[in-house]
């Protein structure tokens, strides 16, 4: 699953990373947690191209009566995307990338959970792979709001957990966000995992255990602990 991740790139960087024009007022998040919002990339069928936008993380079907619904929905599960009444119609229609540079799990250690931060070899930004929903209040309030896709667990975390988020590859970006593309099978094979030998993990403090701490102390690594998950299993 993803429960918490990361972004703290300058507007600039994602920018350019994206080829898209920046975000003004970009803060920088170091534990960002559900029904927070979060900064995703949309196609913009006016503009035939991509834009920033933030949305409610916790996705609210647009047939759901009860918001709360939301904090079920935070992820879809790969497998079932397609099927899943809740997933569905977005993945056919709305899919996004949710924008982050490393994301969160947590390893059982001596009967306490132990946080590690996870991220690209290269520092480098990344999507996630996402689905996104427009729900209207009973007021006529709009809440629009997106989930994260996951997958199988790779190599490097599978100590940790079986399951990770979809992280996909900059070329497969267009093909994920075009809304004419509408095939499961076109996209089924996008939702694996991404290489281990690309992503690098470390013990970071359980100050990232709470949302209310969203510092850079939440991605700092502990010293004199092994960075690899692996060579604590």
């Amino acid at each position: 699953m993803c429960g918490r991740f990361t972004l703290n790139q300058s507007a600039e960087a994602l920018a350019e990373f994206f080829h898209i024009q920046p975000l003004l007022d970009l803060e920088a998040q170091y534990n960002i947690a559900p029904t927070q919002t979060v900064v995703t990339v949309l196609h913009n069928p006016e503009s035939n191209k991509r834009e920033f936008q933030r949305l409610r993380w916790g996705l609210i079907p647009s047939w759901a009566k009860d918001p709360a619904i939301a904090s079920k929905l935070i992820n879809a599960r790969a497998e079932t995307v397609a099927e899943k009444p809740s997933f569905r119609s977005a993945f056919k229609q709305r899919r996004c990338l949710v924008v982050a540079d490393g994301f969160f799990e947590w390893q059982r250690q001596q009967g306490k959970k132990q946080p590690f931060y996870f991220r690209l070899q290269d520092s480098q930004p990344f999507g996630f792979a996402g689905l996104w929903e427009k729900w209207q209040t009973p007021a006529g309030e709009e809440i629009t709001s997106c989930t994260i896709v996951t997958t199988a667990a790779n190599e490097l975390l599978q100590p940790i957990h079986d399951r990770m988020p979809v992280i996909l590859a900059p070329q497969d970006y267009d093909l994920w966000l075009d809304p004419q593309e509408q095939r499961p099978q076109a996209l089924q094979h996008l939702l694996s995992p991404y290489p281990a030998s690309e992503m690098t993990a470390y013990p970071v403090s359980t100050l990232v255990n709470s949302p209310k701490h969203n510092n850079p102390e939440c991605i700092i690594p502990i010293p004199g602990q092994n960075s690899s998950p692996n060579q604590l299993n």
